[in-house]
């Protein structure tokens, strides 16, 4: 077992100093408590705080980031942006999946994140056709977070139709299919795999309007799925909505939950566009709200209402998407502060009696994304993740030395420090660096030559 001592640390329940932390066997915390010695364990230097979990991820969008900034046509939205998507889709393959992901994992690991759930759809050649390896996309990611060190969080994704009049896919499409066994198949061989806490196996419904009740409800009773995570795209856009309601007469969430029993396990990906009602039924299901802001906002899918979300006590967790953005400081910030361009006031997520914003978005994106990747447990808690990033207190942007003042300067502020951060309670970046940085980055700048090859 190994031992970490911190001065300043955020628990549960607050900031706490002199916290000891011991790591077991398993990669999680197995006794945690404060005003300890120091004495025969690891120093962590700087504010420590739980490592983030980034509940939604498309890996392979990394490379195409930022390359949809051209206007295009008068009605540019989510639908063409998904165009633009498709193509660059169709031009990746195994290799250049391992080698996107891999420096994906590198920049999220020194940005503080510390797992990835990677809601994973790209899983056949380009023309629809299969790989030898059935799994072979799924392996690519599986190492690109074995070679990185983050945690990964697979889900495997089942997509199967164009829409909720159950369209024949497009041929750009094709790729994303599987069929009931095909799907069934590769997730008893992924299962196989996930024999350690760094690497677990959930599962993904790509959005109601890709696949159809019947195979979402034989999915959903099978025996391996019993505790396992279930994500979902869903009420992202208008349209989505208005083309649910024309077919089943109700909403997407109020559809999703007469359809099947969601409870805890579950993750409504961005859930945009609820009624006030869809929300008390989500947040009395136990659902997580994954929300992806800087990806939402890139797209115009529109403004989660997270106040009334936290007013209700819905649980949230933050996710990067698109990767457009990177950094949990920017996806937090951004939720604060679209509550206050709705509301027209200040420090709207925080109360009286919790009146800290940056330490109770950091803590609740923390709890939430916990549970989305199928932790046992959230934060410096035992049994959960052995995983935290350490915060420069030395850094020049910092106003003052306490933690209560430290965490909003780094969180809302211009600072730049470097964190250490640590995964399963190794260290994996020090100083803002990940040790393999460069090696990490010359594949993926190697990748990106060929995908430009391959795309014309």
């Amino acid at each position: 077992m190994r031992e970490f001592h911190c001065e300043h640390a955020l628990l549960p329940d607050g900031w706490r100093s002199n916290v000891r932390l011991r790591v077991g066997p398993d990669g999680r915390w197995d006794d945690i408590r404060s005003d300890q010695s120091a004495d025969g364990a690891t120093r962590i230097p700087g504010l420590v705080l739980p490592g983030m979990p980034n509940l939604h991820s498309h890996a392979f969008q990394r490379a195409m980031a930022g390359s949809a900034e051209r206007f295009g046509r008068p009605d540019d939205s989510f639908w063409s942006w998904r165009e633009s998507m498709y193509r660059f889709a169709g031009a990746i393959d195994p290799d250049s999946l391992y080698a996107i992901a891999a420096w994906l994992y590198v920049e999220m690991l020194e940005r503080g994140y510390t797992r990835v759930c990677e809601f994973h759809y790209v899983h056949h050649a380009s023309d629809g056709s299969r790989h030898a390896n059935s799994a072979a996309m799924s392996n690519a990611l599986i190492a690109a977070a074995t070679d990185t060190g983050i945690g990964l969080t697979l889900l495997p994704t089942l997509y199967q139709r164009g829409g909720f009049r159950d369209e024949a896919l497009a041929p750009r499409q094709l790729r994303f299919q599987h069929r009931d066994e095909e799907f069934a198949g590769l997730l008893d061989s992924l299962a196989a795999r996930s024999v350690n806490e760094n690497f677990r196996l959930g599962v993904a419904i790509h959005s109601l309007r890709a696949v159809g009740a019947g195979p979402i409800c034989e999915l959903l009773d099978s025996e391996l799925l019993r505790t396992r995570p279930i994500h979902i795209h869903v009420a992202e856009q208008q349209r989505e909505v208005e083309d649910c309601v024309a077919v089943h007469g109700r909403r997407p969430v109020d559809y999703l939950l007469d359809l099947v029993d969601v409870d805890a396990r579950y993750c409504l990906v961005h859930a945009t566009h609820t009624t006030a009602s869809e929300r008390v039924r989500m947040v009395a299901s136990g659902a997580i709200a994954g929300l992806c802001p800087t990806t939402e906002a890139n797209l115009g899918d529109g403004l989660f209402p997270i106040e009334d979300w936290r007013l209700r006590g819905g649980a949230w967790g933050i996710g990067s998407d698109s990767q457009i953005g990177l950094d949990p400081r920017e996806e937090l910030r951004w939720l604060e502060y679209q509550a206050r361009l709705t509301s027209g006031r200040r420090t709207v997520l925080a109360d009286a009696a919790h009146p800290a914003v940056a330490a109770n978005l950091w803590s609740a994106a923390v709890a939430g994304g916990a549970r989305a990747s199928g932790a046992d447990g959230a934060g410096f808690a035992v049994g959960a993740d052995a995983d935290w990033i350490a915060i420069d207190v030395d850094d020049a942007a910092h106003s003052a030395n306490e933690p209560e003042s430290i965490l909003p300067a780094w969180l809302f502020g211009p600072s730049r420090a470097g964190i250490g951060v640590g995964v399963q309670g190794c260290e994996r970046v020090a100083a803002g660096n990940h040790p393999s940085r460069e090696h990490f980055a010359n594949g993926y700048k190697a990748a990106l030559a060929r995908l430009r090859e391959r795309l014309g």
